[in-house]
């Protein structure tokens, strides 16, 4: 059975994102009454696979406009008001693929994707002969930039002369961040700017190992500021005039207490997920806002579930994939990357925006746990954490969170993929914290 996992559906092209599967996949997607964006990544893969969804959601009704190699969020901005479909597998190996569903510049939610899963449960078909749709060519991606600069322009101050190093992976921000940040007066060198779907360059996740040599790069250059990206650019890991990468959460708090700062509303609220760190509670409180927190891998629910509250969402991120809803509704890396340098040459440098931050120290912990306990560990852990720690304030919405007066936390959560109970944990005495946890969710494992 063809299921979504939390970013679409994903994995190798040669037995689970086929093009029987992409042909399925777009004849339940499509209807006669659904105009469709469909682009894709430079993957080897990816012809074919476009090829065989294009033939889905035409032969379902259609009508297809076709915006080729593209970013991630160049297809959900082009899909509002219609819809959308991104053929790529992000940061995930070169042999793999996959499937991203938009309407409207938001993610399918769960709902529309289980109205998919069903379908194809049921199995798909053509419509009636003289009912099929077709397709044309558009160009969206020079749009889109257009789109993105002009935004920028409203936040921080100029970007002139800032020094910017941008290791795009061999992915598609290859198209688009660097044409981005030099149209904001930027001074940018690429690294690995040619989209070539083997990723020769480097791992296509862009993390403090795979981004090695733009961290050197920056550390020996006159560089202010380095970008890395993944595959489909929708996320963006910074590193900082001295080649270290500024921690995910700590960016994440800059961005959400600026965005905070600037409305002029009365309630505006940032959207992350359980395992985000209290530094950005701490940054959101200051500046007058307030933090919801919902699952991972659903910020376009939890900016639902905001919005029917009646609160007003300004931002919107997980660890380095950001919401940028006056912009848009969907994940978009360049969109962040050309904020941050406005906010960067604002500020005259990383050092100076992440001065508020309090960074304390943070660790994450992988505890065995066999898929078929996890549910019953899970279960021992909402009642025996908080005995272990009766002086932490309990969330169990997403897991089990402890939260302490002096912005220490710890979240227990399973692995929806792998055989683990994950821990995170954020304090002065995060070792202390991390054993201490760890001897719980150990016990409650082998109970």
């Amino acid at each position: 059975m063809i299921q979504f996992g939390t970013a679409g559906i994903r994995g190798p092209a040669r037995d689970r994102v086929t093009p029987s599967v992409c042909l399925a996949v777009g004849q339940a997607v499509g209807r006669e009454d659904r105009t469709v964006v469909l682009g894709r990544d430079g993957r080897e893969t990816g012809t074919a696979l476009a090829d065989a969804m294009a033939a889905g959601l035409e032969s379902a009704g259609s009508r297809v406009i076709r915006i080729g190699v593209v970013p991630t969020p160049t297809v959900a901005f082009a899909s509002q008001g219609r819809y959308g479909v991104m053929l790529t597998a992000s940061h995930n190996p070169p042999a793999d693929n996959g499937i991203k569903l938009f309407a409207d510049g938001v993610e399918f939610d769960r709902g529309a994707e289980t109205d998919v899963e069903e379908s194809l449960a049921a199995g798909t078909g053509p419509a009636e002969w003289d009912e099929w749709g077709d397709s044309i060519e558009r160009d969206a991606l020079d749009r889109y930039r257009r789109a993105v600069v002009e935004y920028a322009r409203g936040l921080g101050e100029s970007a002139e002369g800032l020094r910017i190093a941008v290791d795009c992976g061999n992915g598609m921000a290859s198209l688009a961040t660097p044409q981005v940040l030099t149209s904001l007066g930027a001074a940018v060198t690429t690294l690995n700017a040619n989209v070539d779907g083997h990723f020769p360059g480097r791992g296509s996740k862009p993390t403090p190992e795979t981004l090695s040599d733009l961290r050197a790069f920056v550390a020996d250059g006159p560089h202010d500021v380095g970008i890395g990206h993944d595959g489909d650019a929708d996320r963006i890991v910074v590193v900082d005039g001295d080649g270290e990468v500024v921690h995910e959460d700590t960016i994440l708090a800059i961005l959400a207490e600026r965005y905070v700062r600037e409305f002029e509303g009365t309630d505006p609220v940032v959207v992350t997920t359980p395992n985000a760190s209290a530094r950005i509670d701490e940054r959101v409180d200051a500046a007058g806002g307030r933090v919801e927190r919902v699952r991972l891998g659903a910020l376009h629910e939890g900016i639902a579930r905001v919005r029917e509250s009646g609160g007003d969402v300004v931002f919107a991120a997980e660890p380095w994939k950001h919401i940028h809803p006056a912009f848009g509704g969907w994940i978009d890396g360049v969109a962040s990357a050309a904020v941050l340098a406005r906010l960067v040459g604002e500020a005259g440098g990383v050092g100076s925006l992440r001065e508020p931050v309090t960074e304390r120290p943070y660790r994450k912990v992988a505890v065995d746990c066999p898929d078929a306990l996890k549910e019953r560990t899970m279960g021992r852990l909402e009642s025996a954490l908080p005995e272990a720690f009766p002086d932490a304030a309990v969330d169990t919405a997403y897991g089990v969170r402890l939260e302490w007066p002096d912005g220490s936390w710890i979240l227990v959560r399973p692995s929806g993929t792998e055989p683990y109970v994950r821990l995170y944990a954020e304090s002065d005495e995060v070792e202390r914290l991390i054993e201490e946890a760890t001897a719980v969710i150990e016990a409650a494992v082998d109970e």
